[in-house]
């Protein structure tokens, strides 16, 4: 078979050829005409599959040439230039942002393109006076790199950056540096005359670098141990604000009083250890975003049609947030309906998988009620709509108190828990040290009592949990599996309850599984059939044409569709009819469809042949990953379907799995929310909007996702689909943190030990000090490195 010489897809019988190459489609053919006739056909060259087919369809961003939602598009604007930040799902390799940075050569409006891949954005900077943001758009559409542009792009907020932590860090480390520099002489006590002379500066000079580290790059922690102790509460922070306190204490008292050369290296030292761990723990997955809501799949444009006594006439762009009751919009096919809203005209043909989890598109007659969310998948409609965008039946979702609270503020993580135990201990051997020098020599105590309190700051115990969860962070992202927190992995250690949702999440949004009944069709039967479904746009006709195995297409005498029923082909004198059971044996006596099913029915001639029977294709894994789980874990499964599926489920998953149907979205966030109230930590898995009150509910959200950059709710964490399989071993991985850590406060204990054999007898020097603390703290930070791997490639073995 012929391969598409732009995108590498498998060409059909019909392919087009140009220039003596293939090409799968008149796009795919477009686009090689753009590149060739800008000498940009080297393009080719740099992948084996450098482009994709642009499947925009018409009139689709015609809100573009509304002048007041281009503004609210664009982050500048001038006579000279604009700039425009667009999100561009489909960039997947170099040769993407190769085009894309050279739009220039193929617009002279274009001034330049930068591609943020990671992101999957394109920033553009255009001349408005040569080239319009919708041409600009469907410049990108031809070239088959459709942007998505949505509600939330028209009220986004300028991205706030918060850079004060790699500032402290900067000032820490630079701090740390020269302070080590300058205490070299005192280390090993070099006696030289200009060294002895200028020690004195040294130390003054190490008091100036500790100031901006102590007041600056560590206030961070004295403000959270102030509103610990202010809310009763020791966190860890508590014993490291006090750790810092007494270093800079003592240290500028033994400079000021010429007694010593104080441990400023171990206080710079010690601040710049403890923000490289506070980084590394912030470092997380920025490009991808887990806080989307409706407005992020709503389009922010849609044609309103004006009657002829209004001042506009005929069609107007407008934005959504315009409409009001009594308008009539135009909806396109595979458009999603952004109001509820009533049918004026057209054929509707409702998928509402989006909203309610049900996979079945529903007929909706004239003057019925279409909700918010769904999308038309047959034609254009024209709409009344019944409520502004705000208070249309999906957007109540949003109104539930669960999306105002931040119900995983309280999760205390194990280092915290141990922080109040770590800091009574640690004051109650420095007072008890201090007494017991009061009675051996009073002059120590003051010396003996500070020690403590330094030797035993809580670094190396404060790093423990950052580098670990931060290594399990990027092992997890390596695996596709993306947390939008590092504690997200602490918590999936404590989790006793998984809820799935079914459609999208244990089934494959994009196979289906077919079986046929009834009489064999002959090789021209199924020649007519595969071409009456490729004329056709519904999506079960789609779905089964991509299916089965595709014959000889022939070319059709007549066919017609009747929405929400089926259609009719002539081809050689020989008929066919496909779609539903009444359509398609009015005029036989077969036997009528069974409840719950997806099926095509096929007559030829006139006689009844028989039904194929489309099923949802179950994610091959889910068997073993159900009987894993079930090992110390309740399961559960929620669909917004009916519960035809049942039958098959039972004997996919163990007994043990509660299954409930019917479930619309505040069901599931009730289900949820009662798992709770039981004492069940709960995760939820999830695909669609439609689940996103159970997931801002439940302890852990997990959206599984085709495509991690687009359809994606609020959510914990996003889960590639191809690594479905693996959430067993995500959990095992999670617990091995959880054994690290504790491993980690081991070690660190240990460290304390040894120095507290120091400070309490007494000798406690600078040098030992700036030795043992760094020294601990590179130690924890090796050892969870390591540790967090070598578990990974355990675990992984297992699987495999």
């Amino acid at each position: 078979m012929k391969s598409c010489y732009h995108c590498g897809e498998a060409c059909k019988s019909d392919a087009l050829v140009f220039d003596n190459k293939d090409f799968c489609c008149n796009g795919c053919k477009t686009v090689y005409e753009i590149l060739s006739s800008n000498d940009l056909d080297y393009y080719y060259q740099l992948d084996d599959r450098p482009g994709i087919s642009p499947k925009t369809q018409s009139g689709k961003f015609d809100f573009l040439r509304n002048e007041e939602i281009t503004e609210k598009l664009l982050e500048f604007k001038s006579e000279q230039v604009c700039i425009i930040n667009l999100l561009i799902p489909e960039i997947h390799c170099s040769s993407c942002i190769w085009v894309l940075e050279h739009l220039s050569k193929l617009h002279s409006g274009v001034k330049n393109a930068q591609v943020n891949f990671p992101e999957k954005t394109v920033r553009i900077h255009f001349s408005s006076e040569k080239i319009s943001l919708h041409q600009l758009i469907m410049l990108l559409c031809n070239l088959g790199y459709e942007p998505y542009i949505s509600l939330s792009d028209g009220d986004k907020k300028e991205r706030k950056i918060d850079r004060s932590l790699i500032y402290k860090l900067g000032v820490a480390g630079f701090a740390f540096g020269n302070v080590m520099f300058l205490s070299f002489p005192e280390y090993f006590e070099v006696k030289e005359f200009w060294l002895d002379q200028f020690k004195y500066v040294f130390r003054w000079l190490m008091f100036a670098f500790s100031i901006p580290v102590v007041f600056y790059s560590a206030s961070g922690y004295f403000v959270s141990a102030f509103k610990g102790l202010k809310s009763g509460i020791l966190n860890i922070d508590v014993p490291i604000a006090l750790g810092i306190t007494v270093l800079f204490i003592r240290s500028a008292f033994e400079v000021f009083f010429d007694l010593g050369t104080g441990f400023f290296d171990s206080l710079t030292g010690l601040v710049f250890f403890l923000l490289l761990g506070r980084f590394f723990q912030q470092k997380t997955y920025s490009y991808l975003s887990f806080e989307r809501d409706y407005k992020s799949y709503f389009p922010i444009g849609v044609t309103r049609i004006n009657h002829p006594n209004t001042e506009n006439q005929n069609e107007e762009q407008v934005e959504v947030y315009k409409l009001r009751k009594g308008d009539e919009i135009l909806i396109r096919n595979n458009e999603l309906i952004p109001v509820d809203a009533k049918l004026v005209d057209g054929e509707a043909l409702i998928d509402y998988s989006f909203v309610t989890g049900e996979a079945i598109p529903v007929t909706i007659n004239k003057g019925e009620k279409i909700y918010a969310g769904g999308k038309q998948t047959a034609g254009l409609l024209q709409v009344e709509v019944i409520k502004a965008v705000e208070q249309s039946y999906l957007t109540q979702l949003w109104n539930n108190e669960v999306f105002d609270k931040d119900f995983k503020s309280s999760f205390q993580d194990l280092t915290n828990k141990i922080s109040g135990y770590f800091t009574k201990a640690i004051l109650s051997i420095s007072i008890i040290a201090a007494i017991v020098w009061y009675f051996i020599d009073s002059s120590m105590v003051a010396q003996v009592f500070t020690a403590v309190l330094i030797i035993a700051c809580p670094c190396a115990l404060a790093l423990a949990a950052p580098f670990t969860l931060g290594n399990l962070l990027r092992v997890f992202g390596q695996q596709k599996f993306y947390l939008k927190e590092a504690n997200i992995i602490e918590k999936m250690a404590d989790i006793d309850a998984v809820v799935f949702d079914k459609t999208g999440t244990l089934t494959s949004t994009k196979k289906n599984l077919v079986t046929y009944e009834g009489i064999s069709l002959s090789e021209e039967e199924k020649s007519l059939l595969n071409s009456t479904l490729r004329a056709s746009n519904h999506p079960l006709s789609r779905s089964l044409y991509e299916i089965l195995e595709q014959n000889d297409i022939k070319t059709l005498d007549h066919f017609t569709e009747e929405v929400g029923k089926g259609m009719e082909a002539v081809s050689n004198q020989n008929s066919i009819k496909v779609g539903a059971f009444k359509y398609v044996a009015e005029n036989t006596e077969a036997a009528s469809d069974q409840l719950n099913q997806t099926t095509v029915h096929i007559s030829t001639n006139n006689l009844y042949k028989g039904r194929y029977i489309l099923k949802n294709e179950y994610r091959k894994e889910i068997k073993e990953l159900f009987l894993e789980l079930g090992k110390d874990k309740d399961l559960f499964v929620l669909s917004g379907d009916n519960d035809g599926e049942r039958a098959t489920l039972e004997k996919l998953l163990p007994l043990s799995t509660k299954m409930s149907f019917n479930q619309k979205p505040q069901d599931k966030l009730q289900f949820i929310k009662k798992l709770q109230q039981e004492g069940k930590s709960v995760m939820m898995i999830g695909d669609g909007l439609n689940d996103a009150g159970a997931l801002k509910q439940s302890d852990v959200g997990i959206v599984i996702s085709e495509n991690i950059n687009v359809f994606s709710p609020a959510c914990d964490a996003i889960l590639d689909a191809s690594v479905f399989g693996k959430i067993s071993q995500f959990f095992s991985l999670s617990k091995s943190g959880h054994r690290i850590i504790k491993m980690s406060f081991l070690f660190s204990l240990f460290y304390n030990l040894i120095g507290l054999g120091f400070a309490i007898t007494g000798h406690l020097s600078p040098i030992v000090a700036a030795i043992l603390m760094p020294l601990s703290s590179i130690s924890i930070v090796a050892f969870t490195t390591i540790a967090t791997q070598i578990s990974a490639k355990n675990i992984q073995k297992k699987q495999e």
